[in-house]
């Protein structure tokens, strides 16, 4: 695989993302700088975590409109493969390539900590590798990470499957106390209808590295690199 990391000002979990693809994943890596419209031939894009302007006006509300996206944009309604992760998910929801939105954390406090997250479709290029019934202990770090959609497209969304990840207990249980941060349903990750665009908001890298004691998120990356082996 040929992938293309999206590096934009603010960032700060690209070179944790490069870091898991390229050393411990052994996958070809490409930097692509907000302002290239050239996606260098990659067969995959990823929006990383951080804080991409600033997070000025909203989280991905300037990023959206970087030079890159325009390409990022098209690639994806071609049906490229695009998954971002917290700051990266609230980019693709602004650019309209999810459904729904991130808001401030219903407590108005930044949240950094350790969630379990139960996978609520097995058969994406995110989950296919996620045994039924595994719950994964991954980190969060977010201050607007409260996913909203309207009771319509909640709707449609569970009956395509485009829901991937909800807040559950360490056993699974989907339940308001295990809510960081107000979502609806407990949503934590998404796709498109198509299942070529994903986002989440724990990040999967920070618990990818035998160092860090946690390797919960590393069968994310196993599922995409399966999926385009296939």
């Amino acid at each position: 695989m040929r992938l293309g990391v999206i590096i934009f000002p603010g960032s700060n979990c690209d070179h944790d993302m490069i870091y898991v693809l390229r050393e411990i994943l052994d996958q070809e890596v490409v930097e692509l700088w907000h302002k290239d419209k050239d996606l260098k031939g990659t067969n995959a894009i990823i929006l990383p975590g951080g804080f991409s302007y600033g997070d000025y006006l909203r989280s991905g509300a300037l990023a959206r409109y970087s030079p890159v996206m325009e390409s990022v944009i098209s690639f994806a309604n071609d049906g490229g493969f695009v998954f971002g992760v917290c700051n990266g998910f609230q980019i693709l929801c602004e650019a309209g390539l999810l459904p729904g939105t991130l808001l401030r954390n219903d407590k108005q406090k930044f949240i950094c900590k350790n969630i379990y997250l139960s996978v609520s479709n097995h058969h994406t290029a995110l989950t296919n590798q996620i045994i039924s019934d595994r719950v994964l202990k991954i980190p969060i770090s977010h201050g607007e990470g409260r996913y909203y959609a309207n009771d319509a497209t909640l709707r449609e969304m569970n009956q395509n499957g485009q829901i991937l990840f909800r807040y559950c207990d360490e056993k699974g249980k989907i339940c308001l106390p295990m809510n960081p941060n107000g979502s609806v349903e407990n949503i934590a990750g998404i796709s498109n209808a198509e299942k070529n665009v994903f986002g989440m908001m724990p990040h999967p890298e920070r618990a990818a590295d035998d160092e860090l004691g946690n390797t919960d998120g590393k069968v994310i990356f196993e599922s995409i690199i399966k999926w385009f082996n296939i």
